[in-house]
């Protein structure tokens, strides 16, 4: 046997709540557990209870302990070889055996780590891991964690002289349009017993349809028995594809280790070439041209599914966002699931990559200061879990900057500069090729601001809620600007436009002071995005958040509303504003609904978000009159009185239009005009009662592989086919064939329903279903059951 074999280790474990003694041991009987599949989260299966210990910043949702077991037979032909089991990610506390043996204990729930499997395995033979998950210490997250094998597990045989575990570093130092120079730093790992000669490292940049483009080999020195090498190559391409935004070309390097001229190991690497600099005057440029980060903040789970997300729930999420104009994510607040930087790489997403929420001082939860988190772990361990992230991730063009930390309290302690800098020591070792943040709550606070050591210790300084204090809610970081010229700017995270999905109220919430009514509620988010985007030394700016998470709430509620997708993915209002900002394509978003019986002659606030020059409103066919708001405003050029454009007489400084309608029930009909014409219409009716239920599917076919998904989206609909936008109604679902239903959900925040359940009720008209392939091909027949109003359905193929 040659080569690597890194295998999927997802499939058929079994699992247990509660504790058991002796679980560990490979002949202990497991037969009544549960069959499951990695990634899981018991914690989302579980019901909400306003008394769990988790609280409103964990969802509410049960913690505690988690076994799981795992048969395998172990090939005879590995025996000379080395066999490790990776997990991405277990929250938290986990501790691993095989065969009984114990392998490690790993606190972090964020983090990826590997276990080495060789010297405890019977070849030819029966083996068993056993996995015990601790998550019962709580509250001990700021928001929703979810419990167990929550990432996905592999098995890897290598032979005993391999590339080590995240020992291929690819850098592109010299870029231009003409030719790149790709430098690879590659580790060599003698495992055996012996020394190891007649070695080389053969290196192959590959192009997006498989060609070499560009190619090195060198010789290496014997290694000895338990020792590496590490090797330097420099490749140069000519006319090389530019990884951005907007184009994000990908190229693979292929790492191959020869011995004796045979190939024996080998590992492929996706990469991108590109420059990321910023700037404290131009604020971010990406080779070379200045990028406003028009960026989200987004947490880890992926609302029904909890933490155990599948890769096509976040591939819609990353497809609607980037339809929106968003182009950076924010990792909020630790290492991400893998396969989410994977899609930013190919979708084209600037990240910040985030390491902690906590360093040595706990952040209370839910109101408390008595609590578990990272801060218990910090010492020991966050130099192996930081250098474990950057030596990850750092292949990922995608990453433009690294976060050491969020809202850490530190950053008012008179030594809070000095864990930052060994901190940010730890990112220059290991990737000397970005700049480091950190995510800083306190600037200017009061009555204890962030010090000036600790900022100044960061190469670009975080700004989280810059208009908080005093006058900056005015001058956000102009007074800075002043006194500190030469720093790098960032907005790591500032507030978005909070808002339930559909829901209209007028008056502001009496709990959730920074929650204002339909009509108001954008207009600080405005006043930010101007400043940003008119002051080039501001790169951009981290929205909380681009998708609603479980956590973060108090009772009713589960989950925070402060995304512009709620937790099934569906668009709330504000999304429209942020296309209107961030996208040329012309856009005309009219709200609210037109369903107010009862209420005739109620003087209703009629919002438009649009990028069009005008717009004009309609009631019934009635025009309510032309309006106008022109961002950024143009001034004269060339001569006096002299404008590019026709001066334009607006009617607003805000950044949407606004007219106030006399309910009366119909139709409203906007008109978004352009240079003079018609460039896009929109309409919102009143409609009738619900009279019937629609469902679609994003996909029409999927992998059989056990793991891609559809969305299965319902609305219900009048007796025109319009969908009812207050209509809550009892749904059940049948997956039946091929497929298998893995959460329901409809977006609103105080819904009780297990996200587990068949049953679910509609939320203003929407609700959503997942259903995941099995790993043999078929057909899946997705059947919804509306009570009262029939049932609808839609087939899905799976192929392999």
């Amino acid at each position: 046997m040659q080569g690597r074999i890194r295998a999927a280790f997802d499939r058929d474990w079994r699992f247990a709540p509660g504790d058991f003694d002796g679980a560990q041991a490979a002949a202990y009987e497991d037969g009544d557990w549960r069959v499951v599949h990695a990634p899981h989260d018991w914690s989302v299966e579980g019901a909400f209870d306003e008394h769990a210990p988790s609280g409103g910043d964990g969802g509410y949702l049960p913690g505690g302990v988690g076994w799981y077991r795992k048969t395998f037979r172990a090939d005879e032909a590995r025996r000379d070889r080395r066999v490790t089991i990776q997990f991405d990610g277990v929250y938290r506390n986990s501790d691993v055996w095989v065969n009984g043996v114990h392998l490690g204990r790993y606190p972090f729930g964020y983090g990826s780590f590997e276990y080495e499997l060789t010297p405890h395995l019977v070849f030819g033979g029966t083996n068993v891991v056993a996995v015990r998950v601790d998550n019962g210490a709580q509250p001990n997250s700021r928001w929703y964690s979810g419990s167990g094998i929550t990432r996905r597990v592999w098995l890897q045989t290598t032979d005993r002289l391999h590339i080590d575990r995240f020992g291929v570093f690819v850098r592109t130092p010299d870029v231009s349009p003409e030719a790149a120079t790709i430098a690879v730093a590659t580790r060599i790992v003698n495992d055996g017993a012996r020394p190891e000669a007649a070695i080389a490292l053969r290196t192959e940049a590959l192009d997006a349809q498989g060609a070499v483009v560009a190619a090195a080999e060198t010789t290496l020195t014997p290694i000895e028995a338990g020792a590496a090498a590490d090797v330097e190559q420099r490749l140069r391409l000519e006319g090389p594809a530019l990884w951005s935004v907007d184009d994000p070309r990908l190229y693979t390097l292929r790492s191959t280790v020869l011995r004796n001229g045979e190939a024996i190991d080998g590992e492929d690497t996706t990469f991108g070439i590109r420059s990321a600099t910023f700037d404290a005057d131009r604020g971010f440029l990406l080779n070379g041209r200045q990028v406003k980060i028009n960026g989200v903040c987004l947490h880890h789970d992926g609302g029904c599914v909890g933490a155990a997300v599948p890769e096509r729930v976040w591939e819609r999420r990353l497809r609607l966002l980037k339809e929106m104009g968003c182009n950076g994510i924010r990792m909020s607040h630790n290492p991400p699931d893998p396969e989410l930087l994977d899609l930013c790489d190919r979708m084209g997403f600037l990240v910040m990559d985030e390491a902690f929420d906590e360093w040595t001082i706990a952040k209370w939860k839910n109101g408390r200061a008595d609590v578990h988190g990272y801060a218990e772990d910090f010492e020991a361990w966050a130099e192996r879990d930081l250098t474990t992230m950057l030596r990850r991730d750092r292949n990922h063009p995608s990453i433009v900057l690294w976060s050491v930390g969020n809202e850490i309290p530190e950053q008012r302690e008179t030594n809070g500069h000095e864990i930052a800098r060994w901190l940010i020591d730890i990112c220059r070792r290991e990737d000397p090729t970005r700049l480091v943040t950190a995510a800083c709550d306190n600037i200017e606070a009061e009555p204890t601001p962030a010090t000036k050591e600790f900022l100044e210790s960061l190469d670009v300084v975080g700004y989280n809620y810059v208009g908080r204090w005093r006058t900056r809610t005015e001058t956000f970081y102009g007074e800075d600007r002043h006194r500190y010229p030469h720093r790098r700017v960032i907005g790591t995270e500032n507030p978005g436009i909070v808002s339930v999905r559909g829901d209209y109220s007028l008056e502001p919430s009496p709990e959730a002071w920074w929650s204002g009514p339909y009509p108001t509620a954008m207009i600080g988010v405005e006043q930010l995005w101007k400043y940003t985007r008119m002051h080039d030394f501001v790169a951009g700016d981290f929205m909380w958040t681009g998708i609603d998470y479980i956590g973060e709430t108090r009772w009713p509620n589960k989950n925070a509303s402060f995304g512009v997708l709620d937790t099934c993915g569906f668009p709330k209002d504000s999304y429209y504003f942020y296309k209107s900002q961030w996208t040329g394509r012309p856009v005309a978003h009219l709200f609210p609904h037109w369903n107010w019986a009862g209420q005739e002659g109620r003087v209703i606030p009629v919002i438009c978000y649009t990028n069009c020059d005008s717009a004009e409103l309609f009631v019934n066919g009635r025009s309510f009159g032309v309006k106008s708001y022109e961002f950024p405003r143009q001034g004269m050029t060339k001569a006096w009185a002299h404008f590019e454009k026709p001066y334009r007489h607006v009617t607003t400084a805000d950044l949407h239009l606004s007219w106030d309608v006399p309910y009366e029930p119909g139709t409203l009909r906007l008109v978004g005009y352009k240079d003079g014409a018609v460039a896009v219409e929109t309409t919102v009716e009143t409609t009738g009662a619900p009279a019937a239920i629609r469902t679609e599917t994003d996909v029409a076919t999927l992998t059989a592989d056990g793991r891609d998904v559809c969305h299965a989206t319902v609305r219900v609909v009048d007796e025109a086919g319009r969908i009812v936008p207050t209509a809550g109604v009892p749904l059940v679902f049948h997956v039946e064939g091929a497929g298998a239903l893995i959460g329901t959900d409809n977006g609103r925040p105080d819904s009780h329903e297990s996200y587990k359940s068949p049953r679910r009720r509609t939320f203003n008209g929407l609700a959503l279903a997942v259903v995941q392939s099995t790993p043999e091909p078929g057909e899946i027949r997705i059947v919804v059951e509306a009570e009262g109003l029939g049932s609808a359905s839609v087939n899905v193929a799976t192929q392999r």
